[in-house]
Parts: C-alpha cells; sequence; structure tokens
C-alpha cells in the first residue's frame, strides 16, 4: 500500500493527480540563441533526468560529438544512473553528489578544476547558489538553458471543487493563472512541496496552509496525513 492508498483507506480521501506543466528540451534553434558551443565543455553538471536527454538530444541534432573523456558531474546517484540510457556508464568520469549544490561542488575540488563546466539548466531557472560556489572555486563555467516548462491545458478541470491543491514548481503557478487568470484561491487549501514554490506562491498572492518537506513530514503524502489527522 502506498502512502497516498492510506490516505484514502484511512481519511477517504478523494485524489486526482492533474500535471499543470510539461517540461519538453529546447529546440535546436532555440538553443543557438544562447551562442554556446557544445564542443568547448569537458564537464558538464545535471540536476534532472529531463537535462540529461535534451543534452543529448542537441549534441546530435547539432552534430556535436561527445568525446569519451567526458566528465558528468550529477546531483544525485538517481539522476548520474540514468546516463547509461546515452552512454557507456564509467564511474571514474560520472560524479554524484547528495542533492545540494554543495555536494556537486565538492566533487570538482581542486582535482577537476581544471575542466571547462558546462551547468545545465531550465529555462529561466535560478542556480545562483551553484554558481556562486563555481566561482569562489575559480571554475571555468557557462549556464546553459537547456529545458523549458510548457503550460498545460487546465480548462476541463473544475479546480474550485477540491479542497485542497499540491504545488511543487514556481511553473505550477503560472500555469494555474495562464490558465484561470481571474484565479480566486477561495476555501482552497494550498499545499506547498520544496523551498522554491513557496516564493512564488507568496508573490502570487496564495495563502499556503500546509509546507513540506519538514523532518516531521519528508512527503506530500505524510504531509497531508498529519494535518487531516489533526483536524479529526
Amino acid at each position: 500500500m502506498t502512502a497516498y492508498d492510506n490516505l484514502q483507506e484511512k481519511y477517504g480521501a478523494e485524489l486526482d493527480f492533474h500535471p499543470f506543466f510539461s517540461v519538453e528540451p529546447l529546440s535546436s534553434r532555440e538553443f543557438r540563441e544562447q551562442r554556446i558551443n557544445l564542443a568547448d565543455y569537458t564537464a558538464v553538471t545535471f540536476s534532472s533526468r529531463h537535462a540529461i536527454d535534451a543534452y543529448f538530444k542537441l549534441c546530435e541534432e547539432l552534430r556535436v560529438k561527445v568525446p569519451e573523456t567526458m566528465k558528468y558531474f550529477c546531483s544525485t546517484e538517481l539522476v548520474a544512473n540514468y546516463l547509461q540510457k546515452h552512454i557507456v556508464f564509467r564511474k571514474r568520469k560520472i560524479f554524484y553528489g547528495d542533492g545540494s549544490p554543495e555536494s556537486v561542488a565538492a566533487l570538482i575540488g581542486p582535482k577537476h578544476k581544471g575542466e571547462k563546466f558546462l551547468i545545465t539548466k531550465s529555462l529561466g531557472a535560478n542556480v545562483d547558489r551553484l554558481t556562486m560556489l563555481f566561482d569562489q572555486a575559480g571554475l571555468d563555467y557557462t549556464e546553459a538553458e537547456m529545458v523549458k516548462s510548457v503550460t498545460q491545458d487546465l480548462h476541463s478541470l473544475d479546480l474550485p471543487s477540491y479542497d485542497m491543491v499540491v504545488m511543487y514548481n514556481p511553473a505550477d503557478v503560472k500555469s494555474l493563472y495562464e490558465n484561470f487568470p481571474d484565479f480566486k484561491q477561495g476555501g482552497i487549501k494550498f499545499v506547498s512541496f520544496g523551498k522554491s514554490i513557496v516564493k512564488a506562491m507568496e508573490e502570487a498572492g496564495l495563502t499556503i496552509e500546509i509546507k513540506a518537506p519538514t523532518p516531521e513530514a519528508p512527503s506530500v503524502a505524510r504531509a497531508i496525513e498529519l494535518y487531516l489527522g489533526q483536524q479529526k
């Protein structure tokens, strides 16, 4: 039984899953506008599987051969393992952290300081924590937007009929107001997951009822379970 199944069985909660946006790779035309030559770089950082797919797709479209000497620095082991979809997995060239920018910077250290780094990210994303660490270490790097968030059509969704809505990404907020420009929160209780979404929600004037993760609630399902338990 999953944590969400438990919510249904224990509290009678009805759960629907509706993505507010999709993640798509930039086209080669969109990428060229950044004036970045992928062949110039000897190391690349990844924080998502979407960025990995986009990177290799762009290399193929732009006819850039990725050298076997390329070094890959990934935010987590899960992201690093995904590289096997595109390359022969050699641990000596693939490094991963614990999900924090600090862990990625620590992997580089003096040993890899001479590399020329490409920091992959989403369109408009903020990677200031990582670039600050790269600046402090004197690393040579360039930020490269690889993927973009595309708003989904939600007009068939009866949003006011829901008691609670969970948001994970600033793109969720963007999608909400693009679909419903006159949206009023009313009695809807919003759940935020992650630090990046909180600012976007607050700037949009949304009141957040539940914030996660926390030590007591490391997941959305657990946060909702604790909340429902307090309402009984």
